[in-house]
């Protein structure tokens, strides 16, 4: 299985929806989102007001936004049941939502386990294990990359 074009999920689906949306609160431009995803992060007091609306997520880290729709509807940081990883100030930084693996286990692999690949990382720390990526990674996609980039980040700091 390549890690580049698939991870725990299947295929990246990522750049399945080609609906150009713009953060109503920054103006940065949005990445699709599967409603599914914003359905299960949202809180339970806000579930009933997710629309079958097209939804993105703000990729700014300063931004408060997290989701908002086509049709007007929105949720920020404090909407939502689990913090953003690439969000200023999230607490866990999840790399692994599935399996609750933050960052800073990712990084420790790295560091003092001397993690080299994805699989160490998976063996050392769980992640990847319980997969259901769709519904629980803000992005509604693989946390493979961000595993990767936290691998790249410890072998710097290494």
């Amino acid at each position: 299985m390549s890690t580049h074009n698939q991870g725990c999920c299947g295929p990246d689906r990522s750049q399945q929806n080609s609906i150009s949306l713009v953060c109503p609160l920054c103006k940065t431009e949005g990445v699709p989102v599967d409603r599914e995803t914003v359905e299960h992060l949202v809180q339970e007091e806000y579930r009933d007001i997710v629309t079958r609306s097209h939804y993105a997520i703000c990729m700014s880290p300063s931004c408060d936004m997290v989701y908002f729709g086509i049709d007007g509807s929105h949720f920020t940081r404090d909407q939502l049941k689990v913090p953003v990883w690439f969000k200023d100030g999230a607490i866990p930084k999840y790399a692994c939502y599935c399996s609750r693996v933050t960052e800073e286990q990712v990084l420790d692999a790295v560091v003092k386990h001397d993690a080299e690949t994805l699989r160490d990382v998976i063996e050392l720390t769980g992640a990847m294990k319980n997969s259901d990526c769709l519904r629980n990674n803000p992005l509604g996609v693989c946390c493979h990359r961000a595993i990767e980039d936290a691998i790249a980040k410890g072998k710097r700091i290494r």
